[in-house]
């Protein structure tokens, strides 16, 4: 098997024979090239070779004057040799040494050994805290659940935990960027909606083992449950205090419902509607019918209030009738003279003339004068009693 070291001896040996380009080397002379040209005569010195005539030196040849042995063409293997040699006055290697013990060993073992014991405590101690629990899963299956305080597991590969805050309240809005959540009611409105939904988990090992993306998941839910629940509702429960109530409740419940049979491990907490608004192109329309039916809501209380004062009034004549009736009862005439002369009283008592159609009586009456004079009587006397 030819190696590349063969390979590279080989061509210096080819090399050596043929003339160097930068000068220096071997040249035939100048003359005859014939085939007895070159051969020295019988009974003759040969010549003696040119000189060779100035010119660059073959960087590949030793300096002339140079004494030392010939160098030889350095192999692959010396070379890998010269490089991975340990450091020292000749080789100069580059791969640090290791420093030694004061016994002559190798640091070697103990820094592995080192190494070895810090990751087999830090990968079967568990240290969790008070709202903490961890599932162990042993080559990725379920194994158990560890809760709070310290823990041991095998170490990794073999056994991992995977840590989860049980008791810390998650939330999520609806929709995310604060954009336009159009729903439709059940009397065929749109309406935007925004919405905030608080949860946590109820069970770590169903949490982490039966779905793929558990807050994906919620959150598909709460969107699926708040569209069922508005379209049950006309726009203004949704709008309204009292509707928005409702619909969070019933969005809850659905949600939950929900969860709980896809196993989820996931306790919902509670829902809040933020924003009820119409949507963004029909804002001016909806703010004209909401101050309508504002309005009608302020007649219709106060249509109430006056029906309740004229009952009470009525209920109030319908006692004292009954007052009068058992009087009556008791003295028919004299009731009925009573109840003569108060309502005469009551007709006359605003009235300027009065024409009475009777015998004996004078028939006009100047109502306005008599009283001007019964006021004026009194003020005269005393002026007259003082004079006499």
């Amino acid at each position: 098997m030819i190696t590349i070291s063969d390979w590279i001896a080989r061509g210096a040996v080819l090399m050596a024979g043929r003339r160097s380009p930068w000068g220096g080397g071997d040249k035939e002379p100048d003359g005859d090239t014939s085939a007895g040209a070159g051969e020295p005569e019988s009974g003759t010195e040969p010549p003696s070779p040119p000189e060779p005539k100035p010119g660059p030196r073959n960087p590949w040849l030793p300096p002339a004057g140079d004494q030392s042995p010939p160098r030889r063409s350095a192999s692959i293997e010396d070379i890998f040799r010269q490089k991975g040699g340990k450091g020292g006055g000749g080789g100069g290697g580059f791969v640090p040494r290791m420093p030694r013990r004061p016994d002559g060993r190798s640091w070697t073992p103990l820094i592995a050994g080192g190494i070895a014991a810090v990751w087999l405590l830090v990968s079967t101690t568990h240290q969790l805290g008070s709202n903490e629990q961890g599932v162990v899963s042993t080559f990725g299956k379920y194994s158990h659940t560890i809760g709070s305080g310290v823990s041991f597991t095998l170490p990794w590969p073999m056994q991992t935990v995977d840590v989860e805050d049980v008791t810390m309240i998650r939330r999520f809005t609806i929709p995310e960027d604060e954009g336009e959540k159009l729903m439709l009611t059940s009397d065929r409105n749109l309406v935007d909606l925004s919405y905030l939904v608080r949860w946590n988990i109820k069970d770590l090992k169903l949490y982490k083992h039966r779905l793929e993306n558990p807050e994906a998941s919620v959150r598909e839910v709460a969107e699926a449950a708040m569209r069922a629940s508005v379209a049950e509702v006309p726009l203004n429960a949704v709008t309204g205090g009292t509707g928005r109530a409702a619909i969070e409740q019933e969005v809850r419940s659905r949600m939950q419902a929900v969860l709980d049979a896809y196993r989820s491990g996931v306790l919902i907490q509670g829902v809040d509607l933020k924003k009820t608004d119409p949507p963004a192109k029909v804002v001016s329309a909806f703010q004209k019918v909401l101050a309508a039916q504002q309005n009608a809501e302020r007649d219709r209380n106060r249509a109430q209030a006056f029906a309740q004062q004229v009952v009470a009034k009525a209920q109030g004549d319908t006692a004292n009738f009954d007052k009068v009736y058992e009087q009556y009862k008791l003295a028919p005439e004299v009731t009925r003279r009573r109840m003569y002369y108060e309502t005469m009283e009551r007709v006359l008592r605003n009235n300027d003339k009065v024409v009475v159609e009777s015998n004996g009586v004078t028939p006009y009456l100047p109502l306005p004068e008599l009283r001007r004079r019964a006021a004026a009587a009194p003020t005269e006397a005393p002026a007259g009693g003082g004079g006499q």
